[in-house]
């Protein structure tokens, strides 16, 4: 292990910490100005996670030590797949110890414990959140694994390093397999990470309220770690989103010059990305609960398109 793959490792965790609550500020303040309002501060999210951190948690009499331990699972399962996404450099001493799958089970692994934390208090709406959860799970996994597995049949491996690297080494072409995958994991990263149209991140409405309804017993710094993970989930999609089909400007291993030019090239792929998200999001309206499964089910198709294209053109 080198000192750059160790420098590489830092960087790329210590900018997923800091960075993912900028890009949900970035997110939520343009949102307001495209509604014509003034919103949040681009800060906001740190005031909000400042503040509760050094609010009390307040706990049920009938909770588990699970429903104490899931925001801190959910943490780190988080932070652990910003570790493992090449984000800044392909040289992550992490990255040989998880592929794509087991970056999707780190996902899975951090929804089961929420949804088992949201049902061990016993409320209604924990349990409603909780199935609501577990059914866009269970329709989003498969779709992301084909989105996936279509950028691992093109390098020929599943390890995101070496599927960054043999993308961002080819000459810019444009694959039909990887314009089917963009648009399935596009929807797929609207239900994972509770954006409208699948969920709206701001209602409390009991009816149509996904991920909300999961943490509503949560405060203090339980709810901040809570908090904290949305954000780091949002950024590790998004990044996968851009090591996949714009991975140009990552650096290579190796390469501490590249390094440093890599800082501000994913701040700018960020700043495009939060600004479509809030686009779309304006642009789009909620859909109803029922249609969540045709709205997902069309992401597991076009992801399947994307790789039967792969096999049958080679592209």
């Amino acid at each position: 292990m080198n000192l750059s793959g160790l420098l590489s490792q830092f960087l790329a965790i210590m900018a997923a910490l800091l960075l993912a609550p900028l890009l949900t500020g970035w997110v939520n303040q343009w949102r307001a100005w495209l509604q014509n309002r003034s919103g949040p501060g681009l800060l906001q999210p740190y005031r909000m996670l400042r503040k509760l951190f050094i609010k009390e948690s307040v706990v049920a009499e009938s909770a588990s030590p699970l429903f104490r331990m899931a925001p801190y699972v959910a943490f780190g399962c988080m932070l652990l797949s910003c570790a493992i996404i090449p984000t800044l450099s392909t040289d992550l001493p992490l990255s040989p110890a998880a592929d794509a799958i087991a970056l999707v089970g780190l996902f899975a692994m951090a929804r089961v414990f929420m949804a088992l934390a949201a049902m061990d208090i016993g409320t209604a709406f924990g349990s409603l959140g909780a199935r609501r959860e577990m059914l866009i799970g269970f329709l989003a996994e498969p779709a992301l694994l084909s989105v996936l597995f279509t950028a691992s049949l093109i390098s020929q491996s599943t390890a995101l390093t070496e599927i960054v690297e043999n993308l961002a080494h080819r000459d810019f072409v444009l694959y039909p397999s990887l314009a089917f995958a963009g648009i399935a994991f596009c929807l797929v990263s609207f239900a994972e990470n509770a954006r409208v149209p699948v969920d709206n991140p701001t209602t409390h409405l009991e009816l149509t309220m996904i991920h909300e309804a999961l943490i509503l017993e949560y405060s203090g710094r339980h709810l901040a770690l809570i908090e904290w993970a949305i954000s780091l989930k949002l950024f590790a999609y998004s990044c996968i989103g851009l090591a996949l089909f714009f991975p140009w400007g990552i650096a290579e291993a190796q390469a501490p010059v590249a390094l440093i030019l890599a800082i501000p090239a994913m701040l700018f792929k960020l700043a495009i990305g939060g600004f479509l998200l809030a686009l779309i999001e304006t642009l789009c309206a909620k859909m109803r609960i029922f249609r969540v499964p045709e709205f997902l089910a069309t992401a597991f198709l076009m992801a399947v398109i994307g790789m039967l294209t792969h096999f049958l053109l080679g592209s």
